[in-house]
């Protein structure tokens, strides 16, 4: 075969792949039989292996890159990814329309219901019509470019089709990167195998599955991107048709998303998700309500961090019973001690649950919780574990009630409650265990995010004098780090980089670290 031979194939080859790609992932179609769609692939890696000048970054046998990435690049965003509002019962759906029509001084033209799936965002860049990064969320403003790693997912176009209409060179789109509830089930029972701990949820497993270095890791997890958002501003009147050219450029779409006349289809939208939802493959914890006219959106506008055309309805929290089999006491990097209990596992939310904080001993003497108790815990908003109520009737007859210690649970020290305040404190201002809950929170994702440095490490650290404050970690060396349990050279050599690359970071960031 010649090279124009060979080129020709390949493109009929690419088209070809690319057409069953969106039947299968968008229109839930099928033409052909897997092994015959493996057989046109096989044909043109092989083509392509051949031609190797003739490779192109859309052909589909680029989805899974050869090199593990050495870490993320930082990308800022075209434009800020604001949070959405809460509400958490129709009557603050009711006064989120109310302040809406008062602001715009007009009724509102329908909304349009989607659901809240719970996954990873994402937005995923294409310039003229070819996919060219992926970055997530981060903090709204920066995110961590993605690429190879979502190019293995098949339900990605990397290369948009053709639409009746004028697009703009540059696409910005915004999604959920998804894994359903049953490949969560399939990745634990290989977790398992290997000793290694389970994935708490599928938004767990999509999250550290999106942030592996080695795209190959990735692609053998099975995840989805819907797209809900196009952020490049379009000549286009509402948020639904906004979905019909997402459908049409090659994007799967959630479909039960649609438009909602007015609040009474409103509330029947989230009563029938609130039934249904468990009934679906993927987990959700609520539907997203928008505004559907794109020009009363943009009067609309936004307020702080959230933008004012959409809320975010949370499905009232799962609920379980379980049996508090202690009362321990945590001592935070303010030196503030509270009460957790200590719980028999229970799945919630489908995140497995073995402790709930008690906050404080106004609390505790609140709920009258003692240890024995039967308790229901939930998951407000379906993230953080709660005890809401003890079911006194199945109490035991030798449950034991708590009272905070007198003595700091860490150094020994005095424990001080000072007036007026429901918290107690270690008195002491050298507490070992105050110091280590500073150096966690120093390094965390939140502070100064220095990767590959998480609580177990800095246990070996301070526990083997390495460390004994936060100014420490900077002094650390390669020699010092090499003979702790589970290091190497590679792995010190890492740790010392991350907290030099951090050395110099914004005065926000600084402060809150």
């Amino acid at each position: 075969m010649i090279k124009q031979e060979a080129k020709v194939r390949i493109q009929k080859l690419r088209t070809e792949i690319n057409h069953h790609r969106y039947l299968y992932h968008v229109l839930d179609k099928q033409e052909i039989s897997d092994a015959a769609l493996d057989s046109l692939k096989h044909e043109l890696v092989k083509l392509e292996k051949e031609w190797p000048e003739l490779i192109t970054p859309d052909s589909p046998s680029q989805r899974v890159g050869g090199k593990a990435l050495a870490g993320f690049k930082k990308v800022k965003h075209p434009r800020p990814i604001l949070s959405i509002e809460d509400a958490f019962n129709f009557t603050e759906v009711a006064e989120w329309q109310q302040r809406n029509v008062k602001l715009i001084g007009q009724n509102i033209k329908g909304y349009f219901g989607e659901l809240k799936m719970d996954g990873l965002a994402m937005v995923l860049t294409y310039e003229q019509g070819i996919f060219v990064r992926a970055t997530t969320r981060g903090d709204g403003l920066v995110g961590e470019e993605v690429t190879l790693n979502i190019k293995t997912i098949e339900s990605v176009p990397l290369r948009l089709e053709k639409v009746g209409m004028s697009l703009p060179e540059r696409l910005d789109i915004r999604g959920e990167v998804v894994i359903t509830k049953a490949e969560l089930a399939r990745i634990n029972r290989l977790q398992e195998k290997k000793g290694a701990s389970p994935f708490a949820n599928p938004r767990n497993l999509a999250a550290g599955t999106i942030r592996q270095l080695d795209p190959k890791v990735t692609a053998n997890r099975r995840m989805d991107f819907y797209a809900f958002e196009i952020l490049t501003e379009l000549d286009l009147p509402t948020h639904a048709q906004v979905h019909d050219l997402l459908k049409n450029l090659g994007f799967k779409i959630n479909p039960h998303c649609r438009p909602l006349s007015d609040l009474a289809a409103v509330d029947l939208y989230i009563k029938t998700w609130e039934k249904k939802r468990e009934s679906l493959p993927y987990q959700t914890d609520g539907v997203v309500i928008v505004v559907d006219n794109i020009a009363q959106e943009s009067i609309l506008g936004f307020i702080g961090k959230s933008e004012r055309w959409m809320l975010a309805f949370k499905f009232p929290a799962e609920q379980a019973t379980t049996r508090v089999k202690d009362i321990i006491v945590q001592v935070g990097r303010t030196g503030v001690l509270t009460p957790v209990a200590v719980l028999e596992p229970v799945t919630v939310a489908g995140s497995t649950v073995s402790r709930a904080t008690l906050h404080n001993q106004d609390e505790i003497d609140r709920l009258d919780i003692r240890i024995g108790d039967t308790v229901i815990i939930q998951k407000a908003g379906d993230i953080i574990p709660d005890v809401v109520e003890v079911l006194k009737r199945m109490r035991p007859a030798k449950a034991k009630s708590f009272t905070m210690p007198n003595k700091c649970p860490a150094c020994g020290s005095a424990v001080v409650r000072k007036a007026g305040e429901v918290a107690h404190y270690c008195s002491n201002p050298h507490c070992f265990a105050v110091a280590r809950e500073r150096v966690y929170h120093f390094v965390s994702r939140s502070a100064l995010n220095v990767m590959g440095l998480g609580p177990k490490i800095i246990d070996q650290l301070m526990d083997n004098g390495l460390v004994k404050d936060t100014a420490d970690l900077f002094t650390l060396t390669v020699d010092e780090l090499e003979p702790l349990e589970r290091f190497a050279e590679t792995s010190a050599k890492k740790i010392v980089e991350a907290l030099a690359g951090r050395r110099k970071v914004s005065l926000d960031k600084f402060i809150y670290a």
